[in-house]
């Protein structure tokens, strides 16, 4: 009854924020859809989406709904997983984070509750956990390293994946490079990003960024391994958001 209570305080208190506009400098807006080509292995396997569903209200808070989804796989092996974060339109801090996993005969479903302000999170109905001040999610993440403008042969590192003991996050500009794919030809930004956890950004995962180098910073290709293969997304259709 104490852990119950002591969650409604967490949550009345998560809610105090004032409501305030997103920065007109972010290089992405509601209604933003990137679809992409993806290829296990370097077989076709599907489709990836990444969207700016929407601004809703958590505890209080408006904050941008990101979804995530990967539909495809091959023989033997299907993904579809959804991914959904909720981040402060101001802070840009993770709220929320939702997995929807299918992989195989993999099956789960976790909700994260987050709170920036006392930098605690909650996995589904288990206690309270240490977080950090200014949280980001793994669906997130990427729309934090479009924010960060990443230049060539700089190094960040910084201390905001909301599981404390998985920080730090490491976003290095590796070079300038031109890409064709779906969507067209891009000079593009090569950002290698890691974090210590088990996702797609995974440090043994060798993951690659390819961000278009203008003002709205799109990856335009993702390069990683993922559940023991080798995943590539490459655009396909980029639908850009209200500026």
């Amino acid at each position: 009854m104490k852990q119950f209570a002591f969650v409604g305080l967490i949550m009345l208190l998560g809610s105090v924020a004032p409501a305030q506009t997103p920065p007109r400098e972010l290089p992405f807006r509601v209604g933003e859809e990137l679809t992409y080509h993806a290829s296990f292995a370097r077989l076709p396997a599907g489709t990836a989406r990444m969207r700016v569903e929407g601004v809703d209200t958590v505890r209080g808070r408006p904050a941008f709904h990101l979804v995530f989804t990967l539909d495809g796989g091959i023989i033997g092996f299907r993904v579809h997983d959804r991914y959904d974060s909720w981040i402060d339109t101001l802070t840009l801090s993770a709220l929320r984070y939702r997995q929807q996993i299918s992989e195989g005969r993999y099956h789960r479903n976790t909700t994260f509750e987050i709170f920036p302000d006392l930098a605690l999170y909650q996995k589904d109905a288990d206690t309270l956990r240490a977080s950090v001040s200014d949280p980001l999610d793994d669906g997130s993440f990427i729309y934090a390293v479009r924010v960060a403008g990443i230049e060539v042969g700089e190094t960040r590192r910084f201390d905001r994946y909301f599981m404390a003991d998985r920080n730090p996050v490491t976003l290095t500009g590796v070079k300038r490079d031109t890409i064709e794919v779906g969507a067209g030809r891009f000079a593009a930004i090569q950002v290698h990003p890691t974090i210590k956890t088990k996702g797609i950004f995974s440090e043994g995962g060798d993951a690659k960024i390819w961000i278009t180098d203008d003002a709205h910073r799109i990856p335009v290709k993702v390069s990683t391994k993922f559940s023991h293969f080798s995943l590539v997304l490459s655009l396909e259709k980029v639908t850009l958001g209200q500026f």
